[in-house]
């Protein structure tokens, strides 16, 4: 990484843009996993971290295994499915596409 100095005096002396991952130039880009705290380990100095996602996916993978493990609990039970998750054909239209297989 170009120290901020440099790229601010490259800056001024040239007439295009310059796009750069820290400051001093003309433009800056930063990727929202670094501003978020989705990162693990490594967190680039040029980025501020404004919350920690990193945590809350940890958390929402232990909501989904829950969910999973529940889920799983009721098929091998028998309390899932339950009529209301059911969707029925009317005995009329079963027997027509009955018919039309045959």
């Amino acid at each position: 990484m170009v120290p901020v100095e440099v790229a601010t005096e490259v800056s001024r002396r040239v007439d295009i843009l310059l796009w750069s991952m820290g400051a001093g130039c003309d433009v800056q880009y930063l990727f929202s996993k670094d501003i978020l705290g989705e990162n693990r380990g490594h967190l680039p100095r040029h980025a501020k971290v404004y919350r920690n996602f990193a945590a809350e996916f940890d958390r929402l993978q232990q909501e989904r295994i829950a969910a999973y493990r529940e889920f799983i609990a009721d098929v091998v039970s028998g309390t899932y499915s339950e009529p209301q998750h059911v969707v029925a054909m009317k005995p009329d239209e079963m027997a027509a596409f009955l018919r039309k297989i045959a």
